[in-house]
């Protein structure tokens, strides 16, 4: 009775840890068009996750771990970030694999409703199965529901 009971509070312990952490989900356009993942690690520094299409025939994928630099009180209807972060991505299409890291630089503002806005800078650096160097770069308009 004591292990499922242990089971219980640790399952419930975790679940409203998990549940406690904002998190976003929406669009990136930039290059292509990706499907964008916002995870808090607690306190300001989040993960995020794209999944797209790069130039409409390569598909890629991408996870950068960013820190939250600067949150300048501009205004205090919504809330202002300014983050970078370093990440990897892997990308396919055409005969050609790509490796590398990623790096981001990003500006985004969430209103006091659950929507956010960003424009971000991305740079890709790695190697590639079927072209070698990979070194794409893109800036990107995304737009996220918070919950």
């Amino acid at each position: 009775m004591k292990k499922i009971i242990l089971v219980a509070a640790l399952v419930l312990g975790f679940a409203a840890a998990a549940s406690a952490q904002p998190r976003a989900i929406g669009i990136r356009a930039g290059y292509g068009v990706d499907l964008s993942y916002q995870h808090g690690l607690g306190g300001e520094n989040f993960i995020e996750a794209d999944l797209g299409l790069s130039g409409f025939s390569f598909l890629n994928v991408a996870g950068t771990y960013n820190f939250m630099i600067a949150q300048p009180a501009w205004t205090n209807k919504g809330q202002w970030g300014f983050y970078a972060g370093p990440g990897v991505a892997v990308g396919a299409g055409k005969g050609v694999f790509n490796i590398g890291i990623a790096g981001q630089v990003g500006l985004e503002y969430t209103f006091w409703f659950p929507l956010q806005l960003s424009i971000d800078f991305k740079q890709f650096v790695g190697i590639g199965i079927g072209n070698g160097f990979w070194a794409p770069s893109s800036i990107g308009l995304g737009i996220r529901y918070r919950f």
